[in-house]
């Protein structure tokens, strides 16, 4: 059990980085397009990114089997989710708390179900891009 609690340390850190990482010079994106690069980087064919996210499907799977492994998924899930939220009010900051949960739900969601599609061959990884582009613009409208 405390492999599958450092491998998911490990991902969700690994994930952060490849999604986050800038160059220190870099201008700040404004918060649609932070939004955006966070969730469309998640879809890159680097073997990093690859890895990680056949780990974290993996590590979902496992957890339907696994009560301990389900309650850290979940507290790592919630992380994430909330991290999307803040990205979301930000990005449309007319919106309500409730309304910016939802969302990040969806559209972390979707990202994962477009991630094994693209992973397991199914979907172009060009046409996964463009349904999250898609899905994160019908979020953005207000």
């Amino acid at each position: 059990m405390k492999d599958l609690r450092r491998t998911l340390e490990f991902i969700s850190e690994r994930a952060e980085r490849h999604t986050t990482d800038r160059a220190a010079d870099a201008q700040p994106l404004e918060p649609r397009e932070e939004l955006r690069q966070t969730l469309l980087l998640e879809f890159q064919d680097a073997p990093a990114v690859r890895e990680n996210s056949t780990a974290w499907g993996e590590l979902r799977a496992s957890a339907v089997f696994d009560p301990e492994l389900r309650e850290d998924l979940a507290k790592a899930t919630l992380v994430w989710v909330q991290e999307i939220a803040e990205l979301l009010g930000r990005a449309r900051p007319s919106g309500t708390a409730p309304a910016y949960a939802a969302s990040a739900e969806r559209l972390t969601a979707l990202l994962e179900g477009l991630s094994v599609r693209w992973l397991s061959g199914s979907l172009p990884l060009a046409h996964a891009r463009e349904l999250m582009a898609q899905a994160i613009d019908a979020e953005l409208r207000e």
